[in-house]
């Protein structure tokens, strides 16, 4: 699974949702994001994004969950 780190901690992660069939990027600390486009599902610390493969990536949604990402790491 390909993590991503900022200032040497866990940040984000690529992967393929099993039931959805679509890839997302998940948010450590996601639940202290607040975004409509995260979705919490059964996980404690982590909100993920999935991505329609056929569409764009919503690149001023991703700017904005990754700008309070980062705000959580300063």
């Amino acid at each position: 699974m390909p993590f991503y780190y900022y200032k040497g901690k866990m940040f984000c992660y690529l992967w393929v949702h099993k039931k959805f069939k679509l890839p997302y990027i998940g948010m450590v600390d996601g639940q202290l994001i607040d975004h409509p486009e995260l979705m919490q599902e059964k996980r404690a610390r982590m909100k993920i994004m999935l991505f329609d493969p056929s569409e764009d990536i919503p690149v001023e949604d991703m700017d904005n969950i990754l700008n309070q990402a980062i705000k959580l790491r300063r």
